[in-house]
């Protein structure tokens, strides 16, 4: 399938770094999407190097990010990770991978000039991967998709801060240079800027997960007094959860980019075995059941590039975003999906195999409909503001 972008507002110089990103992952990504070194957890270390050597000498290492630091803006970035998603292991390859991408678009929005000298370079030019540690065990009545209950804490000792908590689903841990780790203190939460592997820093398991396309899995962690300079907190001290929304907005929308261009690939696929395949005397998609599918499945697919670009828009203008995010990640995770649940319908049992890549988008999707927010979660909080400005609306 052909997937026409919006190019209003999108600059030729993006438009060209996504083209190249898009020709990149189709000829040189797509062929190690069988490569054995694609484990439960992730795709092994050494291919991940591999992957990024490839990048390096195309000069695509985190393509969204300029010379300069200079970063595209949202709507110009959507152009790029769209393009990076076709393939799950795209945005490894490129290094426009969650957790990478959030945890760089933060610091380089919140970080001290010191703080993005040290950390930011190794970051971009993909010599190290990192982690974002916030979430935590519901047996610890931890924080989930809800921060304010995080029960890990930190406190001041001299010139540094000592952590201790337990986190959960933190993906990329194992094998991550850096991490950045939220706690409470008696100010609020705050964020923290260390350099990992470090030994009060312990992986307790990783966790058997439907998805399988990020390295390092998601894993259980311990933090046990944990010593970071007090120049390593980002930001100021009890401003974590304002800082966590500069994140988690934008991040929100880049999972949406890079999961709607798994879609498109998915779609793809599933179009060219419908027109390849023949059944009761004609092909499947002339079959009103598939052809119907796929015919759905452009409709979700155009609806959710049209709803990622104008989320997009409004983060562009320096509005936070929040609402707005949380209805991009609804509505794209649920369209996708469907298009990803008719995929491998049209495919029928060939849909389920690892032959292709179908199968593994739609347990991606699947996985995605939870991450970085339920979407009952993002429908109460909107649910909420819905209440809030009707009361706003009432007279005194």
């Amino acid at each position: 399938m052909s997937f026409e972008m919006e190019r209003r507002g999108i600059s030729d110089r993006a438009l060209g770094v996504a083209d190249r990103v898009e020709q990149f992952v189709r000829d040189k990504v797509v062929p190690f999407e069988r490569d054995p070194r694609l484990g439960t957890h992730g795709p092994a270390e050494a291919l991940s190097i591999e992957l990024k050597e490839l990048a390096r000498a195309a000069d695509l290492m985190t393509p969204h990010i300029l010379d300069g630091g200079d970063h595209l803006t949202q709507r110009e970035t959507a152009a790029v990770l769209i393009r990076s998603g076709l393939s799950p292991l795209g945005p490894l390859a490129v290094h426009t991978c969650a957790p990478d991408e959030g945890n760089m678009f933060l610091l380089g929005k919140v970080g001290s000039q010191d703080l993005r000298d040290r950390f930011l370079p190794r970051m971009v030019s993909g010599d190290i991967r990192s982690a974002f540690f916030m979430t935590e065990p519901a047996e610890d009545g931890g924080a989930g998709s809800d921060p304010s209950m995080m029960q890990t804490t930190c406190k001041l000792d001299g010139n540094h801060w000592v952590i201790n908590g337990r986190k959960t689903y933190i993906t990329g841990a194992e094998g991550a240079g850096m991490g950045i780790i939220m706690a409470k203190a008696d100010e609020g939460a705050c964020m923290f800027l260390v350099d990992l592997p470090d030994p009060a820093v312990r992986i307790e398991r990783v966790l058997d997960t439907i998805d399988s396309s990020m390295p390092g899995g998601h894993a259980v962690i311990t933090i046990d007094n944990l010593r970071v300079p007090a120049d390593q907190m980002l930001g100021e001290a009890g401003e974590g959860f304002k800082y966590a929304q500069v994140r988690l907005a934008p991040a929100r929308l880049s999972h949406c980019m890079r999961w709607l261009g798994a879609c498109i690939r998915a779609n793809e696929i599933a179009a060219d075995y419908a027109n390849r395949r023949h059944a009761f005397g004609k092909p499947l998609v002339d079959h009103g059941g598939v052809g119907f599918m796929l015919a759905e499945n452009m409709m979700d697919l155009k609806q959710a590039e049209l709803m990622i670009y104008w989320c997009a828009d409004v983060l562009d203008t320096g509005a936070r975003g929040t609402v707005e995010s949380s209805m991009a990640k609804v509505a794209v995770s649920e369209a996708l999906m469907r298009v990803a649940d008719r995929c491998v319908q049209c495919m029928g049992g060939q849909g389920v195999t690892a032959d292709t890549i179908v199968e593994q988008v739609f347990r991606e999707i699947r996985a995605f409909r939870i991450y970085d927010g339920p979407t009952e979660v993002h429908k109460w909080s909107l649910a909420k503001k819905i209440k809030k400005d009707w009361a706003k609306s009432q007279p005194d």
